[in-house]
C-alpha cells in the first residue's frame, strides 16, 4: 500500500510523465476525431482510391525518409543552442536540395512514376514535390520543438493535422474527388500543422539573436555525418520496407487489394500514434538529457520497453481474433478484406510498437551502422516474402508472412540494443 502510494506520487511529480501526457492529450484528441470520422470517410472512398493514396504515400514516404538527411535527429544532441540553430538550418537546406533533386525525375520520366503509383494523371507528380517540401520543414520544426520542450505546441499540431485532414477528406469525398482528395487533404494538413510549429521556432530565433555561420554549419555537418551516412540511409531502407507492400501488392494482386492493405495499416497505426508520437518526442529528449548527465539509459530503456509490451498485449489479441468482424461492422462490408489483413498486421505492429525505445536509444548510442545493417537485412527478407508470396500464394497468406517476419526482426533488434546498453553501463560501473 505504502509502495503504491509512493509510486503514484512519483508519477504525478515526474516531468517526463507530465510531458508524455501533454503530447498524448493532443494526440488522443486527434485520434478520437479521426476514429469517429473514419467510418464516414470509408464510405466516401473506394479501396481503389486508398490504393492510389497508399502508393503515393509509399513513394513520398521513401523520399521523405532522407529529406533532412536525418540532421533533424541531431538537433537534440548539442549542448549549445547556437549549434542546434545551425543544425536546423542544415535540415532546411537539405530539404530544399533533396526536393529539387526529386523534382528532376518528375520532369524527365513522368510516365514511369505515374505507372508506379497507378495514378490517374500527372497532377500527382506536382503534389509529390509539394508533399516532400512541406514534410521536410515539418520534420525539422518538430525536432526543434522537442529540443525546446514545446510539447503543448506539438500536441496542438496533432489536433490541427487531424481536424484539417479528416475534415477536408469528408468534403472531398462528398464532391467525389477520389484519390486526389485524399492526397491533397494530407498535404494541407501537414502544412497547417507546420505553421503552428513555426511560431515556436521564430520566437526562439528572435529571442536568441543567433547569427548563422556557414563555417560552423559545415563543421556540424561533418561532426554529425554519421546521421546522413547511416541513419538517413537506414531510414530510406526502412521506408522501402514499409512502402513496398502497397507497391508490390498492387503489382501482384491489383489496386483494390493494395487499398485494403493501406486502409488496414492506416486504421491500426492510428491508435499506435496516440502513444508513440507523444512518447517519441518526450523519450528522445529525456534520453538525450539523461545521457548528457551520465544517468542510466538501461533502466529507462527497460521500463519503457516492458511498459509498451504490457500495453500492446490485450489489444493485439482482440484484433487477431475479431479484426475482420470489427472492420466489416464499423467501416462497411467492402472493407472485410482489410479486416483480414489487420488480423495479421497487428502481430508485426505490436512488436513495432515496442521497438520505439530501441530505435531512439540506438541513435543516442550512435549505433547508426548497426541500425543500417539491420534495416538492409529486414528489407531483403521482406522483398523475398512479398515477391515469393506474390508469385506462389494468396494475398492474405503473403500479408501474414510479411507480418511474422516483421515481428521477429523487431524482437531481435530490441535484444541487440538491450545487450549494448548492458555492456556499456557494465563497463561504466566497473570503472567507477
Amino acid at each position: 500500500r505504502l509502495n503504491l502510494n509512493f509510486l503514484l506520487t512519483r508519477l504525478r511529480n515526474s516531468s517526463f510523465v507530465k510531458n508524455v501526457f501533454i503530447v498524448m492529450s493532443g494526440t488522443a484528441l486527434a485520434q478520437v476525431i479521426g476514429f469517429f470520422l473514419t467510418p464516414v470517410i470509408s464510405r466516401l472512398f473506394t479501396p481503389a482510391d486508398f490504393g492510389v493514396f497508399g502508393s503515393f504515400s509509399a513513394v513520398a514516404g521513401i523520399i521523405a525518409a532522407c529529406i533532412t538527411l536525418e540532421y533533424s535527429q541531431a538537433i537534440m544532441l548539442p549542448k549549445e543552442k547556437s549549434d542546434a540553430f545551425d543544425l536546423f538550418f542544415i535540415c532546411c537546406l537539405s530539404t530544399i536540395i533533396v526536393t529539387l533533386l526529386c523534382a528532376l525525375p518528375c520532369f524527365i520520366a513522368p510516365a514511369y512514376l505515374i505507372e508506379l503509383m497507378k495514378a490517374p494523371g500527372a497532377w500527382v507528380l506536382v503534389l509529390l514535390v509539394w508533399s516532400l517540401l512541406i514534410s521536410g520543414f515539418n520534420i525539422a520544426l518538430q525536432s526543434w520543438c522537442v529540443r525546446t520542450k514545446a510539447f503543448k505546441q506539438t500536441s496542438a499540431s496533432q489536433v490541427i493535422r487531424s481536424v484539417s485532414s479528416n475534415g477536408m477528406q469528408i468534403v472531398f469525398g462528398f464532391i467525389k474527388a477520389g484519390a486526389a482528395g485524399l492526397i491533397v487533404s494530407s498535404i494541407l494538413a501537414d502544412l497547417f500543422a507546420s505553421i503552428n510549429l513555426l511560431r515556436v521556432f521564430l520566437a526562439d530565433f528572435k529571442a536568441s539573436k543567433h547569427k548563422t555561420s556557414w563555417r560552423r554549419m559545415k563543421q556540424l555537418a561533418k561532426e554529425y555525418r554519421d546521421f546522413p551516412i547511416y541513419s538517413a540511409s537506414g531510414n530510406i531502407i526502412n521506408a522501402l520496407s514499409m512502402g513496398l507492400p502497397v507497391l508490390l501488392l498492387t503489382n501482384y494482386y491489383g489496386i483494390a487489394i493494395a487499398g485494403a492493405f493501406a486502409f488496414a495499416d492506416r486504421i491500426l497505426s492510428a491508435p499506435m500514434g496516440l502513444i508513440l508520437s507523444a512518447l517519441r518526442q518526450v523519450l528522445f529528449q529525456k534520453a538525450a538529457e539523461t545521457d548528457h548527465y551520465g544517468g542510466s539509459l538501461l533502466s529507462l530503456f527497460i521500463k519503457v520497453t516492458i511498459g509498451l509490451f504490457a500495453l500492446a498485449v490485450i489489444p493485439a489479441l482482440i484484433l487477431i481474433i475479431w479484426a475482420p468482424l470489427i472492420f466489416s461492422f464499423i467501416f462497411g462490408h467492402k472493407w472485410l478484406v482489410a479486416g483480414e489483413f489487420a488480423s495479421s498486421l497487428i502481430i508485426w505492429l505490436a512488436f513495432l510498437f515496442c521497438n520505439l525505445p530501441s530505435v531512439l536509444f540506438a541513435r543516442i548510442l550512435r549505433l547508426q551502422r548497426r541500425l543500417f545493417i539491420y534495416d538492409v537485412i529486414l528489407l531483403a527478407v521482406r522483398v523475398l516474402v512479398l515477391v515469393g508470396g506474390g508469385i506462389y500464394i494468396t494475398a492474405s497468406q503473403t500479408v501474414f508472412l510479411y507480418s511474422i517476419v516483421g515481428a521477429i526482426m523487431n524482437l531481435i533488434f530490441i535484444v541487440i540494443v538491450g545487450l549494448v546498453l548492458m555492456k556499456k553501463e557494465g563497463a561504466r560501473a566497473w570503472k567507477t
